[in-house]
């Protein structure tokens, strides 16, 4: 072996396995009594957290971009960070959008009169000042309105799909007013995406094109999106009037808010986790996303309790205008592209019962994210999905950050996701606590590992 092929040998070996790092099988026997210490505290906690998500969500309602309400929000979060004593507590600046849902309402005019549940969709125009009266027509995707888009002109078309995931039945609030107005629409309307109803209707995002015309788009709840089916099925012609007043204003200034349990061997690599702290105009943003906030920033505060501070610094953070935007998240990547991030974490499916985390990253780092997800079977929160990440990491993780989102019991959320019904009555104390338990455990072991993990 020559002397440059010994040292490339040599310089290969100190990168896979730098001495002293911590292998994968090493893991359970340095941090089962810890994690099993930080589990057991978290549950005998018996409400904390969802105390504090509830003193968030009924203190300020919901938290819309641009909104008064969000930004009393982020400087309570603030100071009540530093009353519980982390590390550089702070909020950073963002310029986010501002839309304003304003007065709306959608009548049923025929055959018969009625007042219809509805809620304008975020970014949609509005209406002219006396409303939009127009047939209804019903299609059940895509597909069949571009082969009835001669039945379309001067109509309001309705997406009535049956629930399939929200990746599909999401698209029809997405993109229902562009392919609407293609056909020759008025109006737009898309039955809510869920799987379950109590006549609450669903607003969220919505796009237009700038090739096409702009036209009011608005949701409708699943029971009603069914009766004017069944109206036109029998051959009934139903007309509605839509009444929207929705405005764009000048952007606004928001702020990402976190603190921190600054390590104490190399504080200036970060393992961030969190949620996000704005949410849609409706309900009180307690599921989406108070409680992924909440339960970051309750799992610095477990650690603290307990004395436990890792070789890196934990940060937790509540970004901003994931709702509308994104902003926050890429402010975050812009402010912090220059640290070094260990590994960052996102809640924002719901606190319910947790399953354990998606993960994405190199399979090196797998190994290690698995093995400290054993740690989490105790609680039934061991599983390490393929994938896994979320909006607001997202852009820290496009510049090779390794990423994860926690993974819970979804079966209820699409019941109250962006409704007036998400409030913190739907969450369960033992089961908040129990995602604090496993944010913290996950946090920690990455945050205290004698190596990075590996790109």
């Amino acid at each position: 072996m020559t002397r440059s092929t010994l040292i490339a040998a040599i310089s290969l070996a100190v990168t896979v396995a730098p001495i002293g790092a911590q292998t994968p099988d090493a893991i359970p026997a340095k941090y089962t009594a810890i994690a099993n210490r930080i589990i057991a505290a978290a549950q005998a906690d018996s409400a904390g957290a969802w105390n504090r998500i509830a003193e968030l969500s009924d203190r300020f309602g919901h938290r819309l971009s641009g909104s008064a309400a969000l930004e009393q929000a982020i400087s309570w979060t603030a100071t009540t960070m530093t009353t519980d004593g982390l590390d550089n507590v702070r909020r950073e600046r963002v310029m986010v959008p501002h839309w304003v849902r304003g007065a709306e309402s959608l009548q049923l005019v025929s055959p018969r009169r009625q007042l219809l549940p509805m809620l304008g969709l975020g970014g949609s125009i509005a209406t002219p000042p006396a409303g939009i009266t127009a047939e209804v027509m019903v299609v059940a995707s895509f597909e069949e309105l571009t082969q009835r888009a001669s039945e379309a002109k001067g109509k309001i078309v309705l997406y009535d799909a049956e629930w399939r995931d929200y990746g599909f039945n999401g698209s029809f609030r997405r993109l229902g007013a562009i392919a609407a107005a293609k056909a020759g629409a008025v109006a737009s309307l898309a039955r809510s995406a869920g799987p379950y109803s109590m006549r609450t209707p669903h607003t969220g995002n919505m796009s237009y094109d700038s090739t096409v015309k702009k036209i009011p788009h608005a949701s409708v709840t699943m029971e009603d999106a069914m009766m004017i089916r069944r109206m036109i099925t029998r051959g009934e012609k139903v007309t509605v009037t839509l009444r929207m007043s929705a405005k764009m204003l000048p952007d606004a200034q928001s702020h990402n808010v976190m603190g921190e349990l600054r390590g104490r061997e190399i504080p200036e690599e970060i393992v961030v986790m969190g949620g996000h702290i704005d949410s849609w105009d409706v309900g009180q943003g307690s599921m989406d996303d108070a409680g992924g906030v909440v339960v970051a920033w309750e799992a610095i505060r477990l650690l603290k309790r307990l004395g436990l501070t890792p070789r890196r610094t934990i940060r937790a953070v509540g970004w901003t205008n994931e709702e509308n935007g994104g902003r926050g998240g890429a402010a975050y990547r812009d402010a912090h592209r220059n640290e070094i991030h260990q590994l960052a974490i996102e809640s924002d499916g719901g606190v319910f019962a947790p399953l354990g985390f998606g993960f994405t990253g190199s399979k090196e780092a797998r190994t290690m994210i698995e093995a400290i997800g054993g740690l989490l079977s105790p609680i039934g929160a061991s599983k390490i999905e393929a994938s896994g990440g979320g909006a607001d990491i997202a852009p820290i993780m496009a510049t090779g950050v390794p990423g994860m989102g926690l993974n819970v019991d979804g079966s209820r959320y699409f019941w109250f996701h962006h409704t007036d019904a998400d409030t913190p009555d739907k969450l369960n104390p033992a089961e908040v606590q129990r995602c604090v338990a496993v944010m913290a455990v996950m946090a920690y072991i990455a945050a205290d590992l004698e190596q990075r993990l590996p790109r």
